[in-house]
């Protein structure tokens, strides 16, 4: 557990073709099902203090109590998702914290000297916040605020995960 930020609730991978990394998630390593949205909502989206308007499908589930998130950027709009395809690589990109209280937990990091890199509100969800963390591939950090609305999706996604049998691998959601 960090002692700055918690405990890591989710890993993220930016895929450059979401179906088939869902595929190898599901034949390969028996992880499902996958919550899977093609364009994620976000209003308000800021790259490095910038508007911009990244078109990006999801895919959410759970190997235990850690979330597994998917993320293939379909547009060219500037984000860190874009940045991690472009520097050539694909996989690992970010680990996320839930904290229920957002503000109190960036607050004093941002005294530190942490930056924000992308932020954005996600429909009923709440914000999350990419901080400018990375020093070597998969180490960005995001936090996300655990809203009523964010807790009930993401039990949703974990709940489905337990004994699950292989059947209905992929269903679509709408956020």
């Amino acid at each position: 557990m960090s002692r700055f930020f918690g405990e890591i609730r989710q890993n993220g991978y930016i895929v450059r073709d979401i179906q088939a990394a869902m595929t190898h998630w599901i034949d390969v390593i028996g992880v499902g099902p996958w919550f899977y949205t093609e364009r994620f909502p976000f209003h308000g989206f800021r790259y490095k203090g910038q508007a911009s308007d990244p078109h990006v499908s999801i895919a959410l589930a759970n190997s235990g109590p850690l979330q597994i998130e998917l993320i293939q950027q379909r547009n060219d709009a500037p984000s860190m998702f874009k940045d991690f395809i472009d520097a050539g690589r694909e996989g690992l990109q970010h680990v996320a914290y839930w904290p229920e209280d957002i503000d109190g937990l960036l607050d004093p990091l941002l005294k530190r000297g942490y930056t924000i890199g992308q932020t954005a509100q996600v429909g009923r969800l709440g914000r999350f916040v990419y901080l400018e963390t990375e020093t070597h591939p998969g180490t960005v950090v995001e936090v996300s605020h655990l809203t009523p609305t964010r807790r009930a999706a993401f039990d949703r996604v974990r709940e489905a995960s337990r004994n699950w049998d292989g059947g209905d691998p992929i269903r679509e959601i709408s956020l």
